[in-house]
């Protein structure tokens, strides 16, 4: 009982146990689960440490490539963009410690259920353009054969806003999504010609959110 006093008491902590749960090979540094779960450095720490005392995750050594910054007086050349210089460094990450004895019910309770409800699913993209059709599937049905998560359909789409809301949803449970942007005429085209990737998204498991065309 003391570990499962232990689970449950913020947001933050539930996106990083998701994160965790949801990526069970891979190790992230701090940086990187500050970034992908949207908390706050000291929160990262603090959920860190519980998470480690309870046996949920485990520290690991890695390499990580992080991008080098141009120096501020750096001379800027004509011609092509040059990739951005790579650097490998070896930092100190967490992994999920896959013998955690509560594993599968800990993933029962926080993947095996829905994980973002219709109703704020909707709320959640208002005001990023006359939105027609969303649909999930994918990591939102359990359906880890589907090859895309969400497709939105619209006209006048807000790139940025709509890619602001989707990396908020990524943070908020832990997986970074596959998604498809596409405006009313070319889905409408796509669909009319049985294009293959409209066909896979509307033939396989999925469930529609909004639904202004009709589909």
């Amino acid at each position: 009982m003391e570990i499962l006093g232990k689970l449950f008491g913020s947001t933050a902590r539930v996106k990083m146990m998701r994160l965790f749960l949801l990526n069970p090979g891979l190790v992230f540094d701090a940086s990187d689960i500050v970034t992908k779960s949207k908390v706050t450095a000291s929160v990262a720490r603090k959920e860190l440490s519980v998470f480690q005392s309870m046996g949920l995750v485990k520290k690991k050594m890695f390499t990580k490539e992080i991008p080098v910054k141009p120096r501020k007086n750096a001379k800027k050349t004509k011609g092509p963009k040059k990739p951005p210089v790579i650097k490998k460094k070896r930092v100190q990450g967490w992994q999920l410690d896959t013998s955690f004895p509560l594993l599968l019910p800990l993933q029962n309770i926080l993947i095996d259920t829905k994980l973002v409800k219709t109703e704020e699913m909707r709320g959640k993209f208002r005001g990023a353009g006359k939105l027609k059709l969303i649909i999930v599937s994918g990591i939102f049905i359990q359906n880890p054969d589907s090859t895309l998560d969400i497709l939105i359909v619209g006209d006048s789409l807000k790139k940025r806003a709509l890619e602001s809301v989707l990396r908020s949803i990524e943070a908020e449970i832990g997986k970074e999504l596959t998604y498809a942007l596409l405006e009313t005429k070319e889905f409408m085209y796509r669909l009319g010609m049985y294009d293959k990737f409209v066909r896979d998204v509307l033939d396989y498991p999925h469930e529609i959110i909004v639904d202004k065309i009709g589909v």
